[in-house]
C-alpha cells in the first residue's frame, strides 16, 4: 500500500530513541546538526514516500532533490522546505555535508500558537520549488538562527518552545522573501521520472492480503495529488511513455487483482469489492463486466468448474 513515512519512521531510520513529545498536544520539534547524522540518514534507500511532518534544512553541500518531474542540483549552500504535501526524493551527491535540519508536526505551529497556518503559505504549495540557493552570508546568518535553535531546545527556559516558535516563523519569512532554485532537467528525463513514480505508488498498494485493507489511490487525482503535479500533465506523461492513459493504467491493475482474489480467497464479493475501492457491490460488477463480460460471480463460478 502507499504509505506515509512517519516521524516515528524517522527516529526508526536515525536509530534514535522516539522522543516523548511525539503524538502530545504540544506537537513535536526537534532540530539536528547534518554532518553528525548524515550516515545514518545515508543508510538505505528513501523511498518515494509523503512525510507526515515538515521539514526545514539549512545544507551546505553538494546535493540533488528530486520530486515528480523536476530535478533541483544544490552545488553548495541552500535553505530547503519540506512539506506532507510534496513528495520528494533527497540524494546527498558527496561527502561534504553540513548544516543542520529541524522536524516538526503541524500543531507544533498551530495557529493559536503563532498565527501562522503552514499549509497556506506558497512555500508548501504543490508545484513550487521550495529550495532556496543561498549566499555565504546568508548562510552565516541561517546557521546562527538554527545554533540559537538548537541552544534553546537544550534549555531549561520553560518558555523555551514558544521562543522556538518565533524562530521558525522568522524562517518561513526569509524563505518567502528568497527567490526559488530552478529545476535542470526536464523532458525525456522527467517524464520516465513521474512514470517510475507513479508505477511504484500504484504497485505499492498490492497485493490486498486482507478483507479489510484497502486501496488509497484510487483515480487519476489521487496520483497526480501525491506526485504534486496536475493530473493532465500525468495523464499527458503516461500516454507518451506508456501508450495509456493514467485511468486506464490504474483499471487494468485493479482488474488483474479483482481476477486474483476470485480465484485465490474465499471472500465474498461484497469483500472484494470493498478492498478494491468500491463503495457498492454493483459498481464493482459493472467494472468487472466491462473487462471480462462476465460477472465476478460468474467469473469465480467457471473457475470452479
Amino acid at each position: 500500500m502507499e504509505e506515509l513515512f512517519t516521524l516515528r519512521d524517522f527516529y526508526g531510520k536515525m536509530k534514535l530513541p522516539i522522543p516523548d513529545t511525539i503524538g502530545k498536544d504540544i506537537g513535536h520539534f526537534n532540530v539536528f546538526k547534518i554532518d553528525e547524522y548524515r550516515t545514518k540518514l545515508n543508510e538505505g534507500e528513501m523511498r518515494y514516500d509523503r512525510r507526515s511532518y515538515f521539514k526545514i534544512s539549512l545544507i551546505n553541500g553538494k546535493n540533488r532533490a528530486e520530486y515528480a518531474d523536476k530535478v533541483i542540483d544544490i552545488a553548495d549552500k541552500a535553505l530547503l522546505f519540506a512539506s506532507p504535501r510534496i513528495p520528494y526524493h533527497y540524494v546527498p551527491q558527496d561527502e561534504n555535508q553540513s548544516g543542520y535540519f529541524c522536524v516538526f508536526t503541524e500543531n507544533f505551529l498551530s495557529k493559536d500558537k503563532s498565527g501562522v497556518i503552514l499549509e497556506t503559505l506558497p512555500l508548501f504549495q504543490p508545484g513550487g520549488f521550495p529550495i532556496f540557493n543561498i549566499s555565504d552570508d546568508d548562510y552565516m546568518e541561517l546557521e546562527q538562527l538554527f545554533q540559537k535553535i538548537d541552544r534553546e531546545l537544550s534549555s531549561d527556559y520553560p518558555f523555551k518552545f514558544d521562543l522556538i516558535r518565533a524562530y521558525i516563523v522568522e524562517l518561513l519569512h526569509i524563505g518567502q522573501k528568497l527567490q526559488p532554485a530552478q529545476p535542470v532537467e526536464n523532458g525525456k528525463n522527467a517524464a520516465t521520472r513521474i512514470t517510475d513514480l507513479f508505477v511504484e505508488l500504484l504497485e505499492r498498494q498490492f497485493p490486498i492480503n486482507t478483507p479489510a485493507q484497502r486501496l488509497v489511490l484510487k483515480t487519476a487525482n489521487d496520483f497526480a495529488e501525491r506526485l504534486a503535479v496536475h493530473a493532465n500533465h500525468l495523464n499527458k506523461v503516461l500516454k507518451e511513455t506508456t501508450g495509456s492513459t493514467t485511468t486506464a493504467i490504474i483499471h487494468a491493475r485493479v482488474f488483474e487483482e479483482a481476477k486474483i482474489l476470485l480465484n485465490n480467497t474465499d471472500w465474498n464479493i461484497s469483500e472484494i469489492a470493498f478492498s478494491l475501492g468500491f463503495e457498492e457491490v454493483a459498481h464493482f460488477s459493472n467494472f468487472f463486466k466491462k473487462f471480462s463480460n462476465t460477472s465476478p460471480l460468474k467469473y469465480r463460478g467457471s473457475i470452479a468448474i
